[in-house]
């Protein structure tokens, strides 16, 4: 090979390399952002279940304690970062990361 082959082999690598990264960086955020408002979801059926096999009305406080061990499974965490406010019953589970789009729809 010569050094202009192998510079132009270098030269299209680094293009589609250019291409490619900003595209990974992108799809990785948003099967992050998918993850945590399905873990929303999840918290908020969770939250449901419990409320209505304690009777517990709109207003009262759900605790982490009294919900992840029987009615919310996995991790309590956002992808992006942060602990999920669980609020009380009645209100939406909310992440730390709403302004990036990590809101249940």
């Amino acid at each position: 090979f010569t050094l202009v082959e192998i510079m132009i082999v270098v030269l299209i690598i680094g293009i589609l390399l250019a291409i490619a990264v900003p595209n990974f960086v992108k799809a990785r955020e948003n099967a992050r952002v998918k993850t945590c408002i399905a873990q929303l979801s999840r918290i908020e059926s969770g939250k449901e279940q419990w409320a209505m096999e304690m009777k517990k009305a709109t207003g009262d406080a759900s605790g982490v304690g009294d919900l992840v061990p029987d009615y919310i499974k996995g991790s309590q965490d956002c992808p992006s970062g942060g602990n999920y406010n669980l609020g009380t019953v009645g209100t939406r589970a909310s992440c730390p990361n709403a302004a990036n789009g990590h809101v249940l729809p």
